[in-house]
């Protein structure tokens, strides 16, 4: 995940899902490849050709902010590839940042614990499921029983196979943790968990070779998800993702349905099922993550 390899690569990619017709440039003559051409692209964005080459091939350009700013509106880049994009650019001359230890405060620990009728977990920064409450364990997944290596929402969702018939938009929801992670690796590109993540998905699952290879970038955000439950069937939820104060980098996510809802009754069922004194604590008995 060498930053300049990961610059190339993005660069490339998004140069390849744009077309000249939708930008109302001339095309001329078959192409080689899909995409824009890198003269097409330079022209977009108002800088030379050996410029933007270099850059794109990473040899010794630092663009300033206004030039990233201009390649992203030329590549049509959202806010997250945006910022992506400037991560991956910025100049590698400071040592790089060491990834911190992540630990869940007792009072989120006791929060989660308070949200007795919202689903609710702690996802790190790469998506490592650091604390949960019970009702989180019923609808989702019993965390608890887990080896805690193994307690990673992408990697579940790609290498367990119940989470296949989890998640009924199971598509969506795999290319949204492939662009999680690779936003995390953005951000830390010498995490060696990260990286050792990566490449156990690389080496297990084809399904994520093809959504790491798409370079698509995702932050988690707020949204609508359906799960279709073994116990109560199929719930609609709404799901907001909050960062969480002194950790910008975990972030508490809440599951609810609609009021007075078909998902509402059956998520007050998984709520009594949780609620059983033989359901497992919220989070881990040594308080670590």
């Amino acid at each position: 995940m060498e930053p300049r390899e990961e610059l190339s690569d993005f660069l490339r990619s998004r140069r390849g899902r744009l077309t000249p017709d939708e930008l109302g440039l001339r095309s001329y003559g078959p192409r080689r490849v899909p995409g824009l051409r890198r003269e097409e692209l330079a022209q977009l964005a108002g800088v030379s050709v050996d410029y933007y080459t270099r850059l794109e091939q990473g040899r010794g350009v630092h663009p300033s902010r206004s030039v990233l700013d201009a390649i992203a509106r030329a590549l049509q880049l959202d806010q997250p590839e945006a910022s992506h994009l400037r991560r991956l650019a910025a100049p590698q001359s400071a040592p790089r940042r060491k990834p911190p230890p992540e630990r869940v405060r007792p009072g989120v620990r006791l929060l989660l614990k308070r949200l007795d009728r919202v689903a609710a977990l702690v996802l790190g920064r790469r998506m490592d499921v650091l604390a949960w409450n019970s009702l989180a364990a019923v609808l989702i997944c019993d965390f608890g029983a887990l080896p805690r290596r193994e307690r990673n929402m992408v990697r579940l969702t790609f290498l367990d196979e119940s989470f296949r018939s989890l998640y009924p938009e199971w598509d969506g929801v795999a290319a949204s943790g492939a662009g999680l992670l690779r936003s995390a690796a953005g951000r830390w590109p010498d995490d060696p968990e990260l990286e050792a993540l990566v490449g156990e998905l690389s080496v297990k699952s084809n399904a994520f070779i093809g959504a790491w290879a798409r370079h698509e970038v995702r932050e988690q955000m707020s949204g609508t998800k359906r799960i279709n439950h073994p116990l109560v069937g199929e719930l609609t939820l709404l799901y907001e993702t909050l960062a969480l104060p002194d950790e910008p980098e975990q972030q508490l996510v809440t599951y609810t349905a609609q009021a007075d809802t078909e998902s509402q009754t059956a998520l007050d069922l998984l709520a009594s099922i949780a609620a059983q004194p033989e359901r497992a604590a919220a989070h881990e008995p040594d308080g670590r993550a």
